[in-house]
């Protein structure tokens, strides 16, 4: 333990970002909608988080922070395909900039046009040459450092606890490790639980495969059995030995609470106002898809403002918004800092220092909220500047400090509404589980029975990408889609394509009848996981 640590007074702050997308990519068309959501993750939330954090690194701070990043997000950010469609993507955006400097060099939106348009030129700058195209060789550059952990999740994003089967269980993590091993190099020391889905005895499978923590809901370590006595501010061992840290309650109302966040403060942009939709069509037309329909492009010009409509919005001002964010930050180590006083002065930890774990998802910061890598930039630069009641820290460096913690099961949870699932199960989606259950069982079967299969190409083909259409069907994306009604039809079309992939495959595998030309066109589509073998499903 360092001289740093040693003087630490009160504990640590555990910043967890979780980075996650569902598997978009549409070859068969120029353009799709839903491509957008990485694009925008990309620009609004991906390269703005590691160009703080490399300054972050180049100005000597010293700070942690921890993001998991989801297989089917790095099989998407190292797609060639993509990759060329978010280089023109961008272009486009410089474009519609300049066009707003243009068409705004008389009025009160300048400042705000000045501000996209070295925006979009910083983050093209940054992805073509400083990163060359590759993000997520950027992230493990900053894991190298010493600075970030970035951990995996299960190889879709499944929900865990609605996998009936153990051999697909295990499938889930066992892709998820290896594809982690394949961009990072290492293999993953943590798992974010796909919406911190989590019933008692999944540990067995983490331990089995290397995991050494995980995260999930409050409720699920104030639950434990038996009742952990430092509540979320220790992580628990489990019987198995792998570590639970729990959600805490507090900073998580600071930051996610829509009336009383962070982010809803007036001064920050407004996300709903977009020109895609304020622009006169004319002038719009040629940033829009294909089809012509109106969509956010992803200038904004406007601020949150107060409780009014869309059309009572004012002008964002970018260093008011600044100036917010800065002192949103001191709040924030401030209320940090008198928590672990109190926690310190109430329970009696003996060697232990305690531990806020403070885990959001990562395109909360940028995308959602523009000003969240300021934020964060802020926030490390300070908490790095004169005062010693807390650190940042990461799960595996606590756990490398405090290695006698108290051993106790957690209790079955998630988290969103309610805290038990009801998001991802219920009678808008409910129907899915029967053919993913049936899926389930096929797969398992097709493993087991041509496992010693080593000389026929083609089956082996067919078999791996059986092994993807299930893994992609099994995205807690579409059942949570289905229940927030942001895009259902496209949630019902992705879930309902690759169950039919699936039984096609199948019925043709198991009657010795392959269509390798149905098989060519549905692996250029659904390309993820190209070191997949088959026979992680067998029993």
């Amino acid at each position: 333990m360092n001289s740093r640590d040693l003087a630490l007074t009160n504990g640590y702050i555990a910043i967890v970002l979780h980075a996650h997308l569902p598997f978009v990519r549409h070859p068969e068309y120029p353009d799709f909608l839903e491509e957008d959501w990485l694009f925008e993750a990309i620009t609004e939330t991906y390269i703005p988080l590691l160009i703080t954090l490399n300054s972050l690194i180049k100005d000597g701070i010293d700070f942690r922070i921890t993001i998991s990043m989801s297989s089917p997000l790095c099989e998407m950010l190292s797609n060639a395909l993509l990759k060329d469609r978010y280089s023109a993507k961008l272009q486009e955006l410089i474009r519609l900039s300049e066009s707003e400097l243009e068409r705004h060099k008389n009025d009160d939106f300048y400042d705000v046009a000045k501000m996209y348009n070295r925006f979009f030129h910083n983050v093209y700058d940054v992805y073509e040459n400083d990163f060359n195209r590759d993000i997520i060789s950027a992230f493990r550059g900053l894991q190298d450092a010493g600075r970030v952990e970035i951990i995996t999740s299960s190889a879709t994003h499944a929900i865990l606890p609605f996998i009936i089967s153990k051999s697909a269980l295990k499938a889930q993590i066992i892709v998820a490790v290896s594809n982690y091993e394949k961009y990072f190099g290492r293999k993953p020391k943590g798992i974010w639980l796909p919406e911190c889905g989590y019933f008692e005895g999944l540990e067995e499978l983490l331990v089995e495969n290397g995991i050494q923590y995980f995260f999930i809901d409050a409720h699920g370590i104030l639950n434990a059995s038996p009742t952990p006595l430092y509540q979320t501010f220790s992580p628990i061992r489990t019987p198995a030995g792998v570590v639970a840290f729990g959600r805490d309650i507090e900073s998580s109302k600071q930051v996610w609470s829509a009336k009383d966040g962070y982010p809803g403060d007036y001064n920050y942009r407004e996300f709903y106002r977009d020109i895609g939709y304020d622009a006169d069509y004319d002038y719009i037309k040629p940033f829009l898809h294909s089809d012509g329909i109106r969509r956010n492009v992803g200038i904004k010009h406007f601020r949150i403002t107060g409780n009014v409509s869309l059309n009572e919005k004012q002008i964002y001002n970018p260093i008011a918004a600044t100036n917010r964010a800065s002192m949103h930050a001191s709040n924030f180590i401030f209320n940090r800092q008198h928590q672990l006083k109190h926690i310190s002065s109430t329970f009696n930890m003996q060697d232990m220092k305690p531990i806020v774990v403070a885990p959001y998802d990562a395109e909360l910061f940028g995308h959602w909220w523009f000003e969240g890598p300021t934020f964060l930039d802020f926030l490390f630069r300070e908490l790095s500047c004169g005062q010693n009641e807390v650190s940042t820290i990461t799960p595996s460096e606590y756990i490398s400090k405090y290695g006698n913690l108290p051993i106790s099961t957690p209790s079955t949870s998630s988290w969103g509404d309610k805290g038990y699932f009801e998001v991802w199960l219920n009678s808008k989606n409910d129907w899915i589980y029967r053919h993913l259950h049936r899926a389930e069982e096929r797969m398992i079967t097709l493993a087991n029975t041509y496992k010693s299969t080593d000389n026929d190409s083609l089956i082996i083909r067919a078999l791996n990408q059986c092994s993807r259409e299930l893994l992609l069907s099994q995205s807690s994306d579409w059942a949570f889609i289905m229940t927030t009604g942001t895009a259902p039809a496209y949630a019902h079309k992705r879930f309902s394509e690759h169950i039919h992939r699936f039984t096609k495959l199948y019925e043709q595998i198991i009657s010795n009848n392959i269509d390798e030309k149905f098989l060519s066109e549905i692996e250029s589509k659904d390309t993820i996981f190209q070191e997949i073998d088959y026979r992680v499903f067998c029993s």
